[in-house]
């Protein structure tokens, strides 16, 4: 009935997403994903990426190749976290291409602590000299409250549990910085499920994101004190989580078909 795109968030991998995968194949769509350059299976230094376009430059790829398989499916594409901030590149660049995006804790801006202004132009200084410094790994901690998801995180051979490098947290400003400028122009439906306690992408982009793009048909969800990977929470969660997008995305396939059919 549709073609839906997931992009996994950073240091992770898109077998992350076969839970939700499986629930969307039920729905009778096609499913697909990549792991990143430098993520998962994919080449490349762990977690180095020239710029972050090549991440946008290979969804796009890997959409054509579906679309022309499927020329006549709408396409909707699903991102989280680092992922997020992909599929809203993704789908500016062709605003009239797809049926709707969902984000699950997109990342839409700085976190605070992380990019205070000291911090900010001491990483531009360092990305000169020492590109590939370590400024600290991802909490693991900070993923989910779900003590078995998180397990599982730390255990995962194809999450990286390094350092991320100078190099790449420029790269994670540059994109913020074009997030800013794309956002006006988005007009497709979205759907945005955040976590009130998040600390690794700030609830604050998902705000910013509801006032900011043109959208009609806009919703913005907050799970009251839920961390960071929403699909990867508590049960009763995670179980909301599924449930809205399964719903979310079974009426806007309903409706685009619908367009089409007349």
């Amino acid at each position: 009935r549709a073609l839906v795109f997931i992009a996994h968030g950073a240091g992770e991998h898109c077998g992350r997403y076969d839970d939700l995968a499986q629930r969307l194949t039920g729905l009778n769509l096609f499913v697909f994903a990549h792991d990143h350059v430098g993520h998962g299976q994919s080449e490349g230094d762990r977690m180095v990426v020239s710029d972050f376009h090549v991440f946008i430059r290979d969804s796009l790829q890997h959409i054509d190749l579906m679309k022309k398989e499927h020329p006549e499916l709408p396409i909707l594409i699903l991102g989280h976290s680092m992922g997020g901030a992909i599929s809203i590149l993704t789908a500016s660049e062709r605003p009239s291409e797809f049926s709707g995006m969902l984000l699950i804790s997109p990342l839409v801006v700085a976190s605070p602590e992380v990019a205070t202004p000291i911090k900010v132009f001491a990483a531009k200084v360092l990305n000169f000299v020492l590109p590939n410094l370590s400024l600290g790994s991802i909490d693991p901690n900070a993923i989910s409250r779900n003590k078995k998801e998180m397990e599982s995180y730390t255990s995962d051979p194809l999450v990286y549990h390094g350092g991320m490098k100078v190099s790449f947290v420029i790269q994670l400003m540059n994109a913020i910085a074009r997030i800013e400028r794309a956002l006006p122009k988005l007009t497709l439906p979205i759907l945005v499920l955040h976590g009130s306690s998040d600390k690794l992408c700030d609830i604050k982009g998902s705000y910013l994101l509801m006032d900011t793009v043109q959208s009609q048909d806009k919703t913005l969800k907050v799970y009251e004190e839920a961390y960071h990977a929403l699909h990867k929470e508590l049960p009763e969660v995670s179980t909301s989580v599924f449930t809205e997008i399964l719903t979310w995305i079974g009426q806007k396939v309903s409706a685009a078909g619908e367009t089409s059919h007349t």
